[in-house]
């Protein structure tokens, strides 16, 4: 029904910069980009996923998790069914596989399980 593809990782150095992008397709009929709250989520190996950024349905607000305040910048464009996330001052602890999100409320969550639709993640490496 709804199908999310990122892009945009690779290898950065230390301190360097990423823009993350997160496509939006769905069916002819449905719920338009528009109705979906966004999320960045990360996980690193062994680790659990982790909230990273989200962004409300209109983008009128968003909400970052605490190791990123500052550094990200999570960003959406409606007309063109895409979200983004800027990665500033990247550092070897923001290594990890990337995945967008999406849930059909009009505000963004922290709990992973509340996203209705995920993206194949992609990968985001900072060598120190």
């Amino acid at each position: 029904q709804v199908q999310l593809v990122e892009s945009g990782g690779g290898l950065v150095q230390a301190g360097g910069s990423l823009r993350l992008s997160c496509a939006f397709s769905r069916r002819a009929f449905g719920r338009t980009f528009g109705g979906y709250a966004m999320g960045w989520l990360r996980q690193a190996p062994g680790k659990e996923r982790e909230f990273v950024a989200g962004i409300s349905s209109s983008g009128d607000s968003t909400y970052y998790g605490d190791s990123v305040k500052g550094r990200f910048t999570i960003s959406r464009d409606n007309t063109k069914n895409t979200g983004y996330l800027q990665m500033n001052s990247l550092q070897p602890e923001d290594t990890a596989v990337y995945y967008c999100a999406a849930r059909s409320e009009r505000a963004s969550s922290i709990n992973r399980r509340d996203y209705d639709y995920w993206g194949q993640g992609t990968q985001v490496t900072v060598s120190s």
